[in-house]
């Protein structure tokens, strides 16, 4: 009987870019940026992720990036209160968690924040980019980064144009010479507009990237591509049937070692890796109780 292939492989070759020992790595994007943050601090990379919080669209990375470039603090004109009655305060800038109970605790922690991670990116030279949609939402003429919870009256919403995708995608590239990008597109479906809008939007991510992949000094790894066909079946997402599950999300971990990491040092990461397992999963102490 001949071998079956009960699903379709997707064909990976080796990355143009490619993460060492010695790299500093910064993750911005999307939720899926941020699984893969957890997998590279366990394997042991030095790296930081989001450092304003999980970001969804190609313009609110640019103004991140752009705000990580210069080191620019956050003022008391970037503050806004939350809706939906949440009594917290935090910008358009930035992702939800960082909402605080007033102006100064929220400027504290986000400059705080700023500051680190302005002094990391100047000396990372491998950078991780996950776009999750290409649809923008603006307030006054201005995109947010996140709505806040506050009333849809104030906001309009678009979708960006493949030309405009490029050109921040390119514009990444070629105003950092001094780093190496690996873009990829999130696997996580945004249904919020309908199936079509997300089909729309995903491939105008795709033909964006594609453009800026051109570089010698960036290339594109096909989440999106594996999850929708090497784990097409329902088994491998979340209750919510939109998120990877925890093994679809090992799975694209071990395709993107094997797509981006050089052979001669996946033993070392493997080996950072079960370190990192074991040290959540500690033998119980004598003071120590089983849990119930």
């Amino acid at each position: 009987m001949p071998h079956m292939k009960l699903m379709t492989e997707i064909q990976l070759r080796r990355s143009k870019v490619q993460l060492s020992g010695d790299s500093r790595i910064m993750t911005l994007g999307s939720c899926f940026s941020d699984n893969m943050a957890g997998h590279l601090r366990d394997a042991g990379f030095c790296m930081m992720s989001n450092p304003f919080g999980t970001l969804y669209n190609p313009e609110s990375i640019a103004s991140a990036i752009e705000r990580l470039d210069s080191g620019r603090p956050f003022t008391e004109s970037d503050c806004a209160e939350m809706g939906a009655g949440a009594g917290l305060v935090c910008s358009f800038e930035h992702h939800t968690s960082f909402a605080r109970k007033t102006p100064e605790e929220f400027l504290d922690h986000a400059n705080s924040s700023l500051e680190r991670s302005h002094s990391f990116w100047k000396e990372c030279d491998r950078v991780i980019v996950t776009y999750g949609t290409a649809r923008v939402w603006r307030r006054n003429g201005r995109t947010v980064s996140n709505c806040l919870k506050r009333p849809a009256a104030e906001f309009t919403h678009e979708l960006l144009t493949l030309e405009r995708i490029a050109e921040l995608s390119g514009r990444l590239v070629l105003d950092h010479p001094d780093k190496q990008f690996i873009f990829t597109v999130s696997p996580i479906r945004h249904l919020s507009q309908g199936a079509e809008a997300n089909t729309l939007s995903k491939a105008l991510l795709h033909l964006g990237i594609s453009r800026a992949a051109e570089s010698p000094s960036a290339d594109y790894f096909p989440a999106w591509e594996l999850m929708m066909d090497e784990l097409r079946d329902y088994r491998f997402y979340a209750a919510d049937l939109v998120h990877p599950s925890e093994v679809a999300v090992d799975y694209l971990w071990e395709k993107f070692l094997a797509f981006c990491v050089p052979a001669s040092e996946l033993d070392a990461v493997r080996a950072a890796e079960r370190a990192a397992r074991r040290s959540r999963h500690r033998p119980l102490g004598p003071g120590d109780q089983a849990p119930r």
